[in-house]
């Protein structure tokens, strides 16, 4: 489970790093830019589905750390 949400988040940053280097080349000439930012927002998106998923098929549980507000 690790595995796959840390090869997630270094596909999204992947994605947000391709798109800083469209933007700094393409100066706006071409939507390389915006299709990487998509593909980094569908990532995200599929993360946060699998997480749910996961949580809910019981492949991974909650750690129980609660909040308390701490007594005056």
């Amino acid at each position: 489970m690790r595995v796959i949400v840390i090869l997630a988040f270094l596909g999204i940053l992947a994605s947000l790093a391709s798109a800083f280097i469209y933007l700094m080349r393409d100066k706006g000439g071409s939507n390389r830019t915006v299709n990487a930012l998509t593909v980094r927002i569908g990532l995200s998106i599929l993360l946060f589905l699998f997480v749910l998923l996961a949580h809910h098929q019981g492949w991974i549980e909650s750690t129980g750390i609660t909040f308390r507000p701490v007594q005056p």
